[in-house]
């Protein structure tokens, strides 16, 4: 689904890029289910174990996003955003907000997870306080915006393309390239921290899927559990080894002693 844009957009409102007051009041908008946190999460552990996360990156989880549009400071919290470099701030401090340009660069993909309840990711409202397609289109243009429906696990992903998203299709696998990541995006259906959904996964150029904590355990018991079994298997072959050596030398005892008994030097043959 893509909302018709083309017609409804004229002149973009003068933006401008401000930090944020701090007697500003963010908005306190409470998740609608226990699932959601749980894919944010899950995508940035993947990264983080991958070592594909950098100190100058900021990724996060219903985080204000900023932009000060016809004076007014407008701030959106998309469930889940991946920023690539972003100016770092004092020791202790603690960041509040981002505003892109101001604080660093703009975010390379932006995901909301479709609810229950109507969240406005389709919304291409262009007045305040603005849609959030509109507001990610249009003014702070970030170049990937991924929309996800958990309970179906329907993955829409758009690119920006001459100011505009455009739905973008999936490989052979059901899985989009994004390249600013160098990582594909898909759907996984299983279970994670008890619960089996549909989760949003990771995959390299190669098509290896960027594990969790949890498979990486799990892949190290079954490592431990192969070496212990062929550890295992190794000894078998030593001890049945030996044993075959043994009964060679007593066989060849038997013979000397036959041979004796009957005259015969051994040492002669």
């Amino acid at each position: 689904m893509t909302p018709s844009t083309i017609n409804l957009f004229k002149k973009s409102p003068p933006i401008t890029w401000e930090k944020l007051p701090d007697d500003f009041i963010l908005p306190d908008e409470p998740v609608d289910n226990n699932l959601q946190p749980l894919l944010a999460a899950a995508l940035r552990e993947s990264l983080e174990l991958a070592g594909l996360i950098l100190e100058s990156m900021l990724i996060a989880s219903n985080f204000g996003l900023c932009a000060t549009v016809k004076t007014q400071t407008v701030v959106k919290a998309p469930d889940w955003v991946y920023i690539p470099s972003v100016k770092p701030i004092a020791s202790g401090e603690i960041r509040r907000s981002y505003t892109p340009h101001l604080q660093g660069e703009i975010p390379t993909i932006v995901l909301e997870f479709i609810s229950e309840t109507e969240g406005g990711e389709y919304s291409i409202n262009p007045h305040y306080p603005y849609g959030k397609w509109y507001f990610y289109e249009q003014i702070l243009q970030v170049p990937v915006y991924g929309i996800f429906q958990p309970k179906t696990g329907e993955l829409e992903i758009y690119r920006l393309n001459q100011g505009r998203y455009e739905q973008q299709k999936p490989d052979e696998n059901n899985r989009y390239w994004i390249a600013e990541i160098n990582l594909f995006l898909g759907v996984w259906q299983g279970k994670k921290a008890e619960v089996t959904a549909y989760w949003l996964r990771w995959w390299d150029k190669s098509g290896n899927l960027l594990l969790w904590g949890s498979e990486l355990v799990q892949q190290e018991k079954q490592r431990a559990e192969q070496e212990k079994q062929r550890a295992a298997q190794e000894r078998q072959r030593a001890e049945q080894a030996e044993l075959e050596l043994e009964q060679e030398q007593i066989a060849r005892q038997r013979l000397v002693q036959k041979l004796k008994e009957l005259g015969v030097n051994p040492e002669n043959l």
